[in-house]
């Protein structure tokens, strides 16, 4: 495993909490990502993309279709 910068791994727990709030507060993209701090939603689009493998609404759209309790593994 590589070891993730502090820089990294902050950003990775921005993202992780806003998907969370995305799941659990039923807030958009850009909301949640500005939330977190993220000020341009492309960029927010963009980091989310590349830290879960793919776009926010549609990464969404697939753990809302997974068992409950699943998505917080």
């Amino acid at each position: 495993a590589t070891a993730m910068s502090p820089l990294q791994y902050q950003k990775q727990l921005r993202l992780q909490e806003a998907r969370r709030l995305i799941l659990t507060r039923s807030l958009d993209a850009a909301t949640a990502g500005h939330s977190v701090g993220y000020e341009s939603p492309s960029q927010f689009s963009r980091e989310y993309k590349r830290l879960f493998g793919a776009p926010p609404q549609r990464d969404i759209e697939r753990l809302r279709q997974q068992p409950r309790g699943y998505a917080d593994a």
